[in-house]
């Protein structure tokens, strides 16, 4: 139908909707476990992510990300952070988006699609964490228990490991990494955090680079009192060590320098 200035009138009727558009959220956190030794050393970390346990139909008695519908007064990204603060407690913090899951009988509800985000969360939200009404269980699991040991409801599987290869592709192109750490550090600290979560990096001359560098310059400063000293840290280590904090400066990096 075409209305009297020629506009042609939009008729919702005529297009189908999903039957609903649910926020999945992957909560990733790095556990700390102090090691039993005599000498100081630094803590044993894991990368883990937190799942529910689904008390109802369907996928009753999987493991499953948090995350809820979205609401028809809200938008996808506004579900999500609802549902990370309802979930965890959390109010900002890092929340990203990862991406959309719109595979055909990826829900047998109906025509569900999933907008996926990932969240970076301290421990001790997460360790504190009560399962909802419509949940059994609220856990922390390795990646390995995750993706190889637990049967997951829906895609979720999918989705967590998508979101796992975006965090280690940020942690080595981005300052991530502050996410998991205090606001002051040391570069041991650091160093650790970047292997928890990935594993394959290996670089013995990292203090020397990260703190030399041309195109990293400015992503790190040195901790100092007010007197302009600089502050330092023997806590995992016999020897103080200089304390740093990331500055707000997010370097443009290439693969080919």
């Amino acid at each position: 139908m075409v209305s009297q200035n020629g506009e042609q009138r939009y008729n919702a009727k005529k297009y189908r909707t999903p039957d609903g558009v649910p926020a999945d959220i992957v909560m990733f956190t790095l556990t700390k476990r102090e090691r039993k030794t005599v000498t100081k050393t630094l803590p044993i970390r894991e990368l883990r992510v937190m799942l529910i346990k689904r008390k109802k139909w369907p996928c009753e008695g999987m493991w499953a990300l948090p995350g809820g519908f979205c609401q028809e007064d809200e938008s996808i990204y506004d579900a999500a952070t609802r549902e990370l603060k309802e979930e965890t407690g959390v109010d900002g913090g890092h929340l990203e988006y990862l991406g959309v899951y719109s595979t055909p009988g990826r829900d047998p509800r109906g025509w569900i699609i999933s907008h996926a985000f990932f969240a970076l969360v301290e421990e001790w939200m997460l360790e504190q964490r009560r399962a909802s009404d419509d949940a059994g269980e609220v856990g922390l699991f390795t990646l390995q228990e995750a993706l190889e040991e637990l049967e997951l409801a829906f895609d979720h599987r999918t989705i967590i490991s998508d979101a796992y290869l975006r965090i280690q592709q940020q942690m080595l192109q981005t300052t991530i990494a502050k996410q998991f750490l205090p606001r002051h550090f040391t570069l041991s600290e650091l160093y650790q955090v970047i292997q928890t979560v990935v594993p394959e990096f290996k670089e013995p001359n990292f203090i020397r680079k990260i703190t030399s560098t041309r195109s990293r310059q400015g992503i790190l400063q040195e901790v100092r009192d007010e007197d302009g000293n600089p502050l330092s840290s023997n806590q995992y280590s016999q020897r103080p060590a200089q304390l740093y904090m990331f500055t707000d400066h997010q370097p443009l990096l290439s693969i080919y320098t």
